[in-house]
């Protein structure tokens, strides 16, 4: 068995600092945990977790977006970006390559609240697909991470009043669709498909998170044809230390 775990971290010092983030992995002992919303530059912390091999991909912005995977097994290679300069500044995307699958985390650019970076946001969305896509040809891919869309109205509490806003656009779930047209499954609604009220993100907000009014952003994608190896899919909602809570897979 393989457990992933994904979480967006929003600040992995105060993620640290605030006690959870070594408290779970702990608990959980996750095989591989991949990170976005780091928000740190090289040097800016050193993790008490000697078992695990770090790679890092940070922003060229301080103190913004940014990813990491944290790995018991050695990768046989790694890979940063998507090779495509105009998307590669934001340190978004790591790419490990294991003998039986690629495994991507990923923090997919945020539309704004003013839809200022949907178009953006639409571009990205091409290009990350394509760059899943060409890897599959070689083997299959596991991507998880913060992708910052509720594909259906399920995925988040107030679907109606939400309607047209960054991550609930009919553009923004109209790219998810064509992901999961495209040989690719989303892992919690491959198990859970009909669950409400199951969500990783909460506004700090409005007691967000005490009300349940949340959205399910994070996620766990996999090709079609590790169908046969997935177990569970899982959601941590009682882990607290940033304003979303990690999400993982199980894999036999």
């Amino acid at each position: 068995m393989e457990k992933l775990v994904s979480w967006n971290v929003n600040g992995l010092r105060a993620c640290v600092s605030k006690g959870n983030f070594y408290d779970f992995v702990r608990r959980e002992n996750p095989d591989v945990l991949c990170l976005q919303e780091t928000k740190l530059q090289a040097g800016q912390i050193e993790l008490d977790l000697p078992e695990y091999h770090s790679y890092w991909n940070y922003a060229e912005k301080k103190g913004y977006s940014g990813t990491a995977v944290l790995t018991k097994k050695e990768p046989l290679r790694v890979m940063y970006g998507l090779g495509i300069p105009e998307h590669d500044h934001e340190g978004r995307v790591i790419t490990l390559e294991y003998p039986d699958y690629y495994l991507i985390t990923v923090y997919v650019p945020n539309a704004k609240e003013h839809l200022e970076r949907l178009s953006y946001r639409m571009t990205w969305e091409d290009a990350f697909l394509a760059y899943v896509k060409s890897l599959e040809r070689v083997k299959p891919v596991i991507y998880c991470g913060d992708l910052n869309v509720a594909h259906e109205e399920i995925d988040l509490k107030n679907p109606k009043s939400n309607r047209g806003h960054a991550g609930f656009t009919d553009e923004e779930r109209g790219k998810m669709d064509a992901v999961l047209s495209n040989g690719l499954i989303d892992t919690w609604r491959y198990f859970y498909p009909d669950r409400e009220g199951v969500y990783s993100w909460w506004s700090y907000r409005f007691h967000a998170r005490e009300n349940n009014a949340g959205w399910r952003i994070d996620y766990f994608i996999a090709s079609e044809a590790l169908a046969p190896r997935l177990q569970d899919a899982v959601i941590y909602t009682d882990v607290f230390g940033s304003d979303h809570c990690p999400v993982g897979l199980i894999l036999k």
